[in-house]
């Protein structure tokens, strides 16, 4: 037996914020749509029929779960939606006549990437962009987004976007609040809650979003679907083009197989929420508690105000990234932060727009749990980090922290 194989006494998936495996009522549900009901929705035929029956009953589902009774344009993810409610946003602006220096995008700084580099790509073309800071929990601030607004000249319109729940730290956002403020100001308003679905309530009509953004593979779907939710009297420009698909808003034939797994996941939100508000919350805190024992931690995104199942701690002293690799040789996998800038090996902007200092950014760990997880791979993940905690400390360089 080798080395790492002896380390590994159990399994413990604890990055459930970066994805989440296929529920097998999930899969059992797309399968058909793989192989015997293989057509192509924008046929006229039976089998084409048939998929595009298959298409509007995971809108039902989706409208049904999160009470959104507007238009849903299904993408191939998250982050095609968000470029899809920025961009498209931009450049129906232009479309109708506006000038650039007309138009503005409000964004909280620590959204998603799939937020931000949207908008980073706009101010390079002449649009403006504003970003709102946060606090030290990572909750964006409404009177920073009354002020903003209340300035504002751009007679082509404004767009908001503020995430409902952080994907790093899991701090849930005064998204209502900051909905009704953007709306005195004729603002419109967007929503990326890809985090959020089937684990807090997301009801789109008591938020009155005129956007949402919603994604399968975080909530037990799978990958390479997503939704934009728009509402009707929402005007965007599409940013692929070809043959009209999805309201002439996305075109491209749709992914049918992935499309039926994400109306499944709408369909098993509420049973997901109670689990989350349940029994994952108990080991969570269960988790976060056995967590700060260990001396020089601190915990990070608001104590109250997040998602049921994240656990964001600093370990000082310690390199998240050597941290993440002793884990894993435990067979505990675990992240730094978002998993579609890992491989970027840069700062989290979340933990620098907090005012985190660079040894907390540089020791801080995601862990993530999940409706599979159990209180043996909470006990066994706080038996091995204490452990592994302790030896990378040993050769630290910061001496204060080595015990």
């Amino acid at each position: 037996m080798g080395k790492e194989e002896g380390k590994r006494r159990r399994t413990v998936y604890l990055d459930n914020a970066a994805t989440t495996p296929v529920l097998d009522e999930v899969l059992e549900e797309m399968l058909p749509y793989m192989s015997s009901r293989y057509g192509n929705p924008s046929s006229l035929h039976g089998i084409g029929r048939d998929a595009k029956t298959a298409l509007d009953k995971a809108r039902e589902r989706i409208s049904s779960a999160l009470s959104i009774h507007d238009n849903i344009i299904f993408t191939s993810g998250a982050t095609e939606a968000n470029n899809l409610a920025i961009k498209g946003f931009a450049y129906r602006k232009l479309r109708d006549g506006f000038n650039r220096d007309d138009v503005m995008v409000v964004v909280s700084s620590i959204e998603h990437e799939s937020v931000l580099e949207p908008c980073k790509a706009l101010a390079r073309e002449g649009f403006n962009v504003s970003y709102l800071p946060v606090d030290r929990y990572g909750m964006a601030k409404p009177e920073s987004l009354e002020q903003t607004l209340s300035s504002s000249r751009h007679r082509g319109g404004v767009l908001v976007s503020v995430m409902l729940a952080n994907n790093e730290v899991g701090t849930l956002q005064r998204l209502k609040e900051m909905v009704e403020i953007a709306h005195r100001y004729g603002a419109l308003v967007h929503s990326d809650a890809a985090q959020a679905i089937g684990k807090v309530k997301v009801d789109a009509g008591a938020l009155a979003v005129d956007m949402l953004t919603i994604s399968a593979h975080k909530v037990y779907g799978p990958k390479g679907v997503g939704a934009l939710c728009i509402g009707k009297d929402v005007r965007l420009e599409p940013i692929l083009h070809g043959g009209g698909h999805e309201y002439g808003l996305r075109s491209g034939t749709q992914n049918v197989p992935g499309i039926v797994g994400l109306g499944k996941v709408a369909e098993l939100v509420p049973r997901f929420i109670a689990l989350y508000q349940g029994r994952v919350r108990q080991l969570r805190d269960r988790l976060i508690k056995g967590l700060l024992e260990i001396p020089y931690t601190r915990l990070n995104g608001h104590p109250e105000e997040r998602l049921p199942n994240n656990a964001h701690i600093s370990f000082l002293g310690v390199n998240g990234e050597d941290l993440i690799i002793k884990l894993d040789e435990y067979g505990i996998a675990v992240s730094t932060g978002s998993a579609c800038s890992t491989l970027k090996q840069k700062e989290s902007h979340v933990l620098r727009a907090m005012g985190l200092s660079r040894e907390e950014i540089n020791g801080s760990l995601r862990l993530t749990l999940g409706i599979q997880n159990d209180e043996q791979d909470v006990d066994y993940t706080l038996e091995v980090m204490a452990m592994v905690v302790k030896e990378l400390r040993r050769i630290s360089p910061y001496s204060k922290y080595r015990l």
